[in-house]
């Protein structure tokens, strides 16, 4: 191989492996770190010219693509979704990052944002480049949707800031429920960051994977969603204590008055 180009796309939360894996006539049970690989021989009854092109199926929904162009990604999604209905019929990528491996022998070995140059082409350099981009471009989705949350929660803040705390119960348990999910997701995504089983073995690949996991800012990423889903979470334990508090408050009030009404009643019954 002289070259990939790399395309990692998300499209859903989860993807269910074992069910592709026994599709295509693999039946080795597949672990949660283990992505789904298909080769040229899989890809022959989907593509036209299935020839140097690979794809690396992810658990978190997310898939790379190399050496495809565009409208055979679309049949390959196509193709999963008939397996998995998990997988969602789109029309074009909201997330996607692209990626190229390019084999010089004669320039220096680099690496940077948008390729890697190497002297020569190495079997694990496929599913190293795969796994990093693939976490890569999934936590770029939980960046995208956790922003969109603290947007959301702003008019809840709204509430606050001007002393009121009207906020339906349902409202914050589908706020709560959606932080919950994404804290849940991060938590999936840091374990994600063990190293493929290549690395263990192989020194090279292990340098490579740390290279590139930093390159792409894998576990800073993640520190960032931690902190902001535990903003979120205290944001809305201020809420639901306040609103709790406040209709405790009420509930006293009206015990009060009912009190006060059954002494007047108690009063009038005496003297009239």
């Amino acid at each position: 191989m002289e070259s990939a180009v790399f395309t990692a796309v998300v499209l859903t939360n989860e993807i269910n492996l074992n069910k592709l894996a026994v599709h295509f006539g693999m039946h080795k049970k597949l672990r949660w770190e283990d992505p789904l690989v298909l080769q040229e021989d899989n890809l022959q009854g989907i593509l036209r010219d299935s020839h140097n092109k690979y794809v690396f199926v992810f658990y978190f929904g997310t898939v790379v693509f190399i050496n495809f162009s565009h409208h055979e990604m679309m049949d390959v999604v196509i193709y999963l979704k008939r397996i998995d209905k998990n997988i969602q019929q789109i029309s074009s990528f909201t997330f996607q990052d692209d990626f190229k491996l390019l084999i010089r022998p004669d320039d220096e070995p680099s690496i940077n944002y948008e390729d890697m140059v190497a002297p020569a082409f190495k079997d694990y350099y496929l599913e190293i480049v795969s796994t990093v981009l693939a976490k890569s471009v999934a936590l770029e989705k939980i960046e995208h949707d956790i922003d969109v949350l603290f947007d959301d929660i702003e008019d809840i803040v709204d509430y606050l800031a001007k002393g009121r705390f009207q906020i339906s119960d349902n409202r914050l348990a589908k706020t709560s429920a959606t932080i919950l999910r994404f804290k849940y997701n991060t938590i999936s995504y840091i374990m994600l960051l063990d190293k493929p089983d290549i690395t263990w073995v192989n020194e090279e690949a292990g340098n490579l994977f740390a290279k590139l996991s930093s390159l792409f800012e894998l576990e800073e990423r993640y520190e960032t969603l931690r902190h902001k889903t535990e903003t979120l979470m205290d944001i809305t334990e201020v809420f639901t204590g306040l609103t709790h508090a406040q209709r405790g408050t009420r509930l006293e009030w009206m015990i009060i008055g009912l009190i006060a009404f059954e002494i007047v009643l108690s009063l009038l019954d005496k003297f009239f």
